[in-house]
């Protein structure tokens, strides 16, 4: 792997105390709790609460209006979970979507091979399944628990189902793995019904469905994922420029969300790119676990159009409106994790510097609450009355947060652990001056602003 900027790459043993605090602050503060908890859990499962489903939805939201809404070249489709098996037949997910799998012949504790040869200090980048296999044998390698394992099999990671009431064959059908295939499968309607020309792209925000050997490291890697994802159809002559054009995107998008400075750009060589993609480059973040991959860009050719093309019988050529030419598009993928951007977000905006007022300092425009509304003592009701209309005037626009618990330096701690980046206090002078007391999350400074101008300064705060 190539390393393309923003120094070096992280062990994976490099770990810290961090992420057992942004753990611990996503279940106590309600952002990220464990799924079914109260039967016990269920292995890498996991329930965003009210917190975490707000920073999701603005990490989504953000992304939206950044690469469609405000775009003429990009529109959006929300395909269907489950696809006639056939589309992943043409894709070849059916035959080589696999990871290598080895089992403890005691525990039947399983293990991703590649994974488990990294971790006894193995370079597998480059390697082949069978040179892998053959790695094993000859290192003798046996399982943590020091029992044998069994012989290293491929494992389609596919979870699959039965559609209607008849579990057979011919019922048989997947949870789609990845976003991709439907934007491709509806390539010719979105085509005429849009009307757009080349370059052009499809944008999709959605579940996928992975059935992962060995998940872990909190949300990084569960086997129920949501991907940001655009398929971006060129002129094949003119892949590389847009190729590049994207990677500049993806930057933007890093920059923007504040976690640059922790990404680390990675070309990826021949024999570990994905079997559909000529050109790859991994955006990795270095998390406290180590460094590991965050976004993905692959340039798949005309492979995914091709394939459908030709299993389906339907054409999926794009003809040009000026000349009249046939051809079919070569494809760009630039794609993002929705729960590995909000880990990210989380790790990058995680401050202890000072550990009696821990902070998230997360972008105004990502934070679940863009102010909280105080009044001075709850017990005063001429306080509560006037905190109120100015909470209910702003939740109009943005979420805002009510808190009136304990004195108002305890408050302040709150939300800054929770990201807030504004609070407006209400006190007697308020009653007086028409104003409040808005403190900024990460500053500390407080200022004096009248009370119909607050708004206006929260909304040019967010822009």
């Amino acid at each position: 792997m190539t390393t393309l900027e923003n120094g070096p790459i992280l062990s994976a043993t490099n770990k810290s105390d961090k992420m057992d605090k942004i753990v611990s602050l996503c279940k106590r503060r309600g952002f990220v709790f464990p799924g079914s908890e109260i039967y016990g859990g269920l292995a890498n499962s996991w329930d965003y609460g009210p917190l975490g489903t707000e920073l999701k939805n603005n990490i989504k939201q953000l992304w939206w209006k950044k690469f469609v809404q405000q775009r003429d070249d990009v529109v959006g489709v929300d395909a269907a979970l489950i696809m006639n098996p056939k589309v992943w037949q043409a894709s070849g997910h059916v035959a080589t979507f696999n990871d290598p799998l080895v089992e403890d012949k005691e525990t039947h504790e399983r293990f991703r091979l590649d994974h488990f040869l990294e971790e006894n200090g193995v370079q597998v980048a480059g390697m082949t399944f069978e040179q892998m296999v053959e790695t094993l044998k000859k290192m003798g390698l046996r399982s943590p628990k020091g029992n044998e394992l069994t012989e290293p099999k491929k494992f389609n990671m596919m979870f699959k189902t039965n559609l209607g009431p008849v579990d057979d064959e011919d019922s048989k059908v997947y949870l789609r793995p990845e976003t991709a295939q439907g934007m491709f499968v509806n390539f010719k309607n979105i085509l005429g019904t849009s009307r757009k020309q080349l370059p052009f792209g499809i944008a999709q925000i959605g579940p996928a469905f992975r059935n992962e050997i060995t998940p872990g490291n909190f949300i990084f890697r569960t086997r129920e994922f949501e991907q940001m994802e655009i398929e971006y159809f060129v002129r094949p002559e003119e892949w590389e420029k847009w190729f590049e054009y994207w990677l500049d995107q993806q930057k933007e998008w890093c920059k923007e969300i504040g976690i640059f400075d922790q990404a680390v750009f990675i070309e990826i060589p021949e024999a570990d790119r994905a079997h559909y993609s000529k050109r790859s480059i991994d955006t990795e973040f270095k998390f406290p676990f180590g460094q590991k991959e965050l976004y993905g860009l692959a340039y798949r050719t005309d492979y995914d159009l091709k394939n459908h093309q030709e299993k389906s019988g339907q054409s999926l050529e794009y003809t040009d409106p000026q000349t009249g030419e046939k051809v079919l598009p070569h494809c760009i993928e630039p794609t993002w994790g929705v729960s590995r951007t909000f880990l990210a977000v989380l790790t990058s905006a995680y401050d202890d510097s000072d550990p009696e007022n821990i902070t998230l300092k997360l972008p105004y425009k990502l934070a679940p609450y863009k102010a909280a509304v105080f009044p001075l003592l709850k017990n005063k009701p001429e306080l509560v009355s006037k905190a109120r209309e100015i909470y209910e005037n702003l939740r109009k626009d943005f979420m805002v947060a009510w808190d009136d618990r304990g004195n108002v330096g305890k408050r302040y701690y709150s939300q800054d652990e929770i990201g807030t980046p504004f609070c407006i206090t209400v006190d007697f002078d308020s009653l007086e001056d028409g104003a409040v007391t808005i403190r900024n999350r990460d500053t500390k400074q407080q200022e004096r602003i009248k009370i119909e101008e607050v708004r206006g300064y929260i909304m040019n705060q967010l822009m």
